[in-house]
């Protein structure tokens, strides 16, 4: 019996990111599955970076196309300043409220 090849494509999350509902959702789950892992917070937000144009994010963010990739790595951990500089160039938010089942405490 012969084999055959099947060709397949890369997957791209990328790829799927189409409105800023698909982005709001993708960055929900991701902060849902690992929110404390810096490096892949950072990737996701490169995941969107792509899924937009990388070079004019870079300009809108004070980076270089080059710099911006190397923060948006999972190779570095970039720094608060940066994540928050790339958020504002996607037109995103950075909010913070109670995780779930966690109550204040009144000092």
């Amino acid at each position: 019996m012969a084999s055959r090849k099947i060709a397949v494509s890369r997957y791209d999350t990328a790829d799927y990111l189409k409105t800023e509902k698909d982005i709001a959702r993708y960055l929900e789950a991701v902060m849902d599955e690992g929110g404390d892992d810096a490096a892949y917070v950072a990737h996701a937000l490169g995941v969107v970076a792509r899924a937009r144009n990388m070079s004019q994010l870079a300009r809108a963010a004070g980076m270089t196309r080059e710099g911006l990739y190397k923060a948006l790595s999972r190779i570095v951990n970039p720094s608060f300043a940066t994540v928050l500089k790339v958020a504002k160039a996607l037109g995103l938010e950075v909010n913070f409220k109670p995780a779930a089942g966690k109550t204040s405490r009144s000092a």
